[in-house]
């Protein structure tokens, strides 16, 4: 099997059309090792296998780079839980300003530690629902992204209050996409999935 990160560095250089810095080589390795740790004793993610992290959660995460027009300087993870896809895209945007939203007090803590071993400037966790802190974040973002076990539907009217003019709601979907209140399903293809395609929900504010 190939090795991690081989394949880490091999995906980031399809879908970002550059090679990883060694800066951001070693970043995803600390990143790697602390959700490995955590997944001990908590369930933050599906599996701990280092193979599995990379392909289904670190290369997923840069994929909603392909459906912004640009990149973010400010951007919103709206349920961030274990802090994906918001810590990878912040790992390789560099200056983006990011805020982790999140409820769940164990994945509140697992964030503000994950920021703190990682170094990461222009970072923030906020714990609890977007709802009750929507007048502080309301219009803030050039973007927001989640990633969705449900229907990406019923958060993209919430979401969308997120942001700035111009600004863009990204949420990775189902594998059947369904009916949206506002928004358009973008399909991104990519070879790593030999072809397999990736939905995800869009808004954009224009």
């Amino acid at each position: 099997m190939t090795d991690p990160l081989e394949s880490l560095a091999e995906g980031t250089q399809e879908i970002l059309g550059r090679p990883l810095t060694k800066r951001e080589r070693e970043l995803f390795c600390k990143y790697l090792e602390l959700l490995i740790k955590w997944k001990k004793s908590q369930r933050l993610i599906g599996s701990a296998a280092p193979h599995w992290i990379v392909e289904n959660l670190f290369l997923d995460s840069l994929l909603f780079l392909k459906v912004f027009p640009s990149p973010p300087s400010t951007l919103l993870d709206l349920g961030a839980g274990a802090g994906l896809p918001g810590i990878p895209l912040k790992i390789v945007l560099g200056e983006v300003e990011l805020v982790l939203v999140e409820s769940r007090q164990k994945r509140v803590s697992f964030l503000s530690s994950a920021v703190r071993e990682l170094a990461l400037e222009n970072v923030r966790v906020v714990s609890g629902r977007v709802e009750d802190v929507m007048d502080e974040l309301e219009g803030r973002f050039d973007a927001v992204v989640m990633r969705c076990a449900g229907d990406p539907g019923q958060l993209l009217p919430i979401a969308a209050r997120l942001l700035r003019r111009g600004g863009t709601v990204a949420a990775s979907g189902p594998p059947k996409p369904r009916p949206l209140p506002v928004g358009d399903w973008i399909t991104v293809v990519t070879r790593r999935r030999g072809g397999k395609a990736r939905r995800f929900a869009v808004y954009r504010n224009s």
